[in-house]
């Protein structure tokens, strides 16, 4: 063993200095006890500028020990997680460091110990740390071993790298070297034991727990050594910091160097803007430009004295849209946020363009309402082609070091991708964005602590509450039982949602905050109801008057279904195309805007050539006919939205005047977030929530008298005009449909709207009564005969359906955090079956990704139809930034159908590179086909692209 005459000491054992722990990327080997102390540095200072005093006085709380005790307790176990590196199985995969330790007599190996490459450095820090723990009195319980506090540290630390190793049996815990030959004998023992106790000296960490973490604590100090091990792996932060040579590890030299990492873990923490937003604005008025309307008023009035009497919790609020949810749940946010004393929120909407249009609004109110660390992130899968700033953040210009990491290259391509992308960005202060960001944190991912990190001291604002099917709904449900637990305020919003599901999500989040009886929740609408985390409290849902009450005006047409046919095909007398040019006609004789929303995309497109040829002057002016939907490249859909925007958008300061005839033929992509006002709204049938979703956005703002055309003259009486395909003759859905809508709630629907359409549906008052109604069991009872047959068979099908999803997302999340019970391998351990795949995406999802190459007259290829943007060539080191975001704003989503058949002429270059992004995307060599087309050929699949998007046949 290493001989010398003041290293650091434990027992006869001195201090190796040869031992490293980083060296890919440095100019020399960094020894693992400096990282070590490093990490402590760092965490302990995350522990001061992030972690709130709420979370740290639990933390003692359950630890049984003081305030300074525990911040020192914390910080040497954030250090101890890369003591596993004091292994022969880690040191050797760098031979020349090895072989002055390999040849020591001191350090003994088991035959092939070097070679133990599975057995990873955390692994060994999690089967070495039970033992040191032990011996240093943590209490054990080598009956119950996911009961003794030594093993809940050591499997907590061994989770670094995001997967938690198995709760060890006891007999393999005292031998763990002979279960595990590349801990390695003698001298690995007497290393990682002395670099143990040197870091416990110098962090002062003597108080021993007496007590474990519950689960949603164990997650936030989990998520914090992988935070401070990260940051600390920076080779901006390791490089300046590099002991000179002949450095022994002393303990003068240990004591300098942990002063030296306290010293500059403060600048590190900053860099990195992983501070605390304030919520530091206590008035409606002080938050936004304008006075509150009712909705926002009656909590103004009444929210504030919930909260101050039964501290933070949930608050639910159901109302029209355009009735300002946005605004009431901002400042829901800021009182729940005060008095939680969060360091931010996250506010989760259901789609990528949803998302993009609620960051400015965030931004807004984030600039007026707040005070502190102000970084907001935009995080859904495209956030970083599009996002104010470089890497991700709004507001402020960010001040980062070199992000390059020191590690493996498996630990640099998630390390690297926490810094810039969606591991890091939930632990930014603020947040907006996609809501699977969230409902990571409840899949068996690797790193999902960090997510519910990032969420655990957080307002979590959810947007359409009511927008997600039993998949997502479970694990939605699942996401609020864990922020119940971690007491994180929450605000939902939806403007359709059903009295059972507000019921189940307002009983999660209780039942995670250790509430077990249902709260019997019945919603009101409009209206809120507040729910507290800390005491059994829920109140009566308050009732509100609505500054917009409209009857809005349903034609129910019951239409023979001929929307695939061609523009040539005589128009059927009954059919959608002849209702379709009725109800169209005065816009495009006397002006105004329409909307058309259609079930597929491809009765989209036709829809919209239909309508080019049914009014051709409209067609040919600017902006007569538009269509939007989701399958264009994502620089085309951003460009036609945006146009949308500014047509269809809210009217700008003064008087307005009538617009412009002018059409928008869309799909479901306008129903949520997007703020567009039409004179007329024309849909398809569908469930009677996405209706009435799709109805506000009839006549959604005022625009005075002479802001509509004569035939919307009316502004409190919006048209809706449903073509319904169910008649008699044809009873069951079109076929062209599938399975995008439950042919059960269609029907269901369909038989509401022609009791209600003569009388119109009054809004606000007739909305939930409605929602309700089309879901009601008795609805059976109303038909007779096949008809009644039909629907019991429909439901029957639905119900299985959605308790099958439920089910499976059940099976495939982590477990509730009662359930964890001391066993941190619950949040990684996935059920047989469940791939990553299943994990990442939708239930039942068949979607891909395309790239569109075009085959220009000289030869060249290109991204762009017109010629100007080459293909790049791509290189040793893949796409450059520059070239990988030509290419990713190019990329279209379609059916995984069309995809099937493909070969690997169709596979994206390796020399592109491996960048997610890049990812199961296929590239579609295009060649010209006439009248500005493109057409290439695709298996079984001819696919095309023109001015109305991807086509197939």
């Amino acid at each position: 063993m290493l001989k010398g005459g003041e290293a650091g000491v434990s027992g006869c054992c001195f201090l190796d200095g040869r031992l490293w722990g980083k060296e890919s990327g440095l100019s020399r080997p960094y020894p693992v006890v400096c990282h070590l102390l490093d990490t402590s540095a760092v965490f302990q200072e995350l522990w001061g500028a992030v972690v709130g005093d709420g979370t740290k006085s639990a933390v003692a709380g359950a630890l049984g020990l003081g305030l300074a005790e525990t911040r020192s307790v914390v910080s040497f176990w954030a250090g101890l997680h890369d003591i596993g590196k004091i292994s022969p199985s880690f040191q050797a995969q760098v031979p020349l460091l090895y072989g002055p330790v390999r040849d020591d007599p001191g350090y003994v190996n088991a035959p092939g110990a070097e070679g133990e490459r599975d057995f990873r450095h955390e692994r060994a820090s999690h089967w070495s740390l039970y033992g040191l723990l032990s011996e240093a009195g943590y209490p054990i319980d080598e009956r119950l071993m996911h009961r003794s506090v030594a093993h809940q540290i050591a499997q907590l630390l061994g989770g670094h790298h995001g997967v938690f190793g198995s709760v060890l049996k006891a007999k393999q815990a005292r031998r763990a070297s002979d279960y595990n030959p590349g801990l390695g004998w003698g001298g690995w023992a007497d290393q990682r034991q002395v670099h143990f106790d040197e870091l416990r000296r110098v962090t002062g960490a003597f108080a021993v727990p007496r007590g474990g973490l519950p689960a949603g604590l164990a997650v936030v100090v989990a998520g914090l050594v992988v935070v401070a091990d990260w940051l600390a792996s920076q080779v901006a932060v390791i490089e300046p910091r590099l002991p000179g040579a002949g450095w022994s590890g002393s303990a003068a030299e240990v004591d300098a160097h942990w002063q030296g990492a306290v010293g500059s873990a403060r600048e590190v923490v900053r860099a990195a803007r992983l501070g605390r937003a304030g919520f530091s604005a206590e008035e409606f008025g002080s938050m936004f430009p304008f006075a509150p309307n009712s909705l926002q008023r009656d909590l103004v009035e009444h929210l504030p004295a919930m909260v101050a009497k039964d501290g933070p919790g949930l608050v639910l609020v159901t109302a029209p849209t355009g009735d300002g949810k946005t605004e009431a749940a901002l400042f829901a946010a800021s009182l729940l946020g005060r008095a939680a004393n969060a360091r931010g929120l996250y506010f989760a909407l259901p789609t990528m363009g949803t998302a993009d249009a609620m960051l400015p609004r965030v931004e807004a109110y984030a600039g007026r309402a707040l005070s502190g660390e102000r970084a907001l992130m935009l995080l859904h899968s495209m956030a970083w082609l599009g996002s104010p700033g470089d890497d991700g953040c709004a507001g402020v210009p960010v001040h980062q070091a070199d992000g390059g990491i020191s590690a493996g290259r498996g630990t640099a391509v998630e390390a690297d991708g926490w810094l810039r992308g969606a591991k890091r960005g939930l632990l930014a202060p603020l947040g907006v964005g996609t809501v699977d960001q969230a409902l990571g944190a409840v899949l068996p991912l690797r790193y999902n602590v960090l997510r519910l990190l990032g969420l655990s001291d957080k307002v979590f604002v959810l947007d359409e509450a009511h927008a997600y099917g039993p998949w997502m709904h479970q694990l939605l449900v699942r996401l609020l039982e864990w922020l119940g637990e971690m007491r994180a305020p929450v605000v939902l919003l939806s403007a359709t949602l059903t009295g059972r599901t507000a019921g189940s999500l307002v009983d999660a989040y209780r039942r995670g905050a250790g509430i077990r009886e249902p709260a019997g929740v019945v919603p009101r609408y409009p209206g809120w109801l507040f729910a507290s985390a800390a005491a059994d409290a829920v109140s009566p849902a308050r009732g509100t008057k609505s500054d917009r009450v409209r009857m809005l005006k349903v034609s129910h047409r019951p239409v023979v279904w001929d929307a695939s046919e061609s523009v040539g095909v005589p128009v059927l007398e009954c059919g959608r195309r002849a209702v379709l040019r009725e109800v169209l006609a005065p816009v495009a004789a006397e002006g105004g805007t329409a909307l058309v929303c259609c079930t597929t995309v491809a009765e989209a497109q036709q829809t919209y050539r239909d309508v080019c040829a049914a009014f051709p002057e409209l067609a040919v002016a600017p902006g007569g006919v538009r269509l939007l939907h989701s399958r264009y490249p994502a620089d085309e859909r951003a460009r036609i939205t945006a146009e949308c925007e500014a047509a269809y958008g809210k009217p700008g300061d003064g008087p307005a005047s009538a617009r412009s005839a002018s059409v928008l033929v869309a799909t479901q992509v306008v129903e949520q977030s997007l703020d567009f006002d039409f004179d007329l709204v024309v849909s398809d049938l569908a469930p009677i929530a996405q209706l009435l979703q799709r109805a506000g956005r009839g006549r959604r703002h005022r625009r005075g008298p002479l802001g509509r055309p004569a035939w919307a003259a009316v502004e409190d009486e919006p048209a809706l005009v449903v073509l319904d395909p169910l008649t008699a003759e044809a009873p069951e859905p079109p076929r062209s449909w599938g399975r995008v809508y439950d042919a059960g709630l269609l029907m269901r629907t369909s038989q509401v709207l022609r009791g209600r359409a003569s009388g119109g549906i009054a809004v606000p008052d007739d909305v939930q009564r409605l929602v309700d109604e089309v879901y009601e069991e008795d609805f059976v009872d109303r038909l007779e005969g096949a008809a009644r047959e039909e629907l019991v068979r429909l439901d029957e099908e639905r119900l299985a359906g959605e308790a099958a999803e439920r089910h499976l997302a059940a099976w495939a999340s982590i477990c509730s955090p009662a359930d964890v019970k001391g066993d941190l391998s619950r949040l990684s351990a996935r059920e047989a079956g469940v791939t990553q795949e299943l994990l990442t995406t939708r239930l039942g999802a068949d979607s891909g990704r395309v790239l569109c190459l075009y085959q220009q007259p000289d030869g060249r290829t290109t991204l762009d139809p017109e010629g100007m943007a080459d293909v790049p060539g791509g290189g040793r080191w893949g796409l450059r930034p520059d070239e990988l975001a030509a290419v990713a704003r190019r990329v279209a989503p379609v059916p995984g159908r069309w995809l099937r058949g493909g070969d690997s002429g169709n596979a994206v270059p390796g020399g592109w590179g491996t960048h997610p992004s890049l990812r199961d995307l296929v590239l579609l060599h295009m060649v010209p086909a006439g009248e500005e087309g493109w057409v290439c050929r695709l298996g079984r699949c001819t696919v095309s692209i023109s001015g109305v998007g991807l086509e197939a046949q």
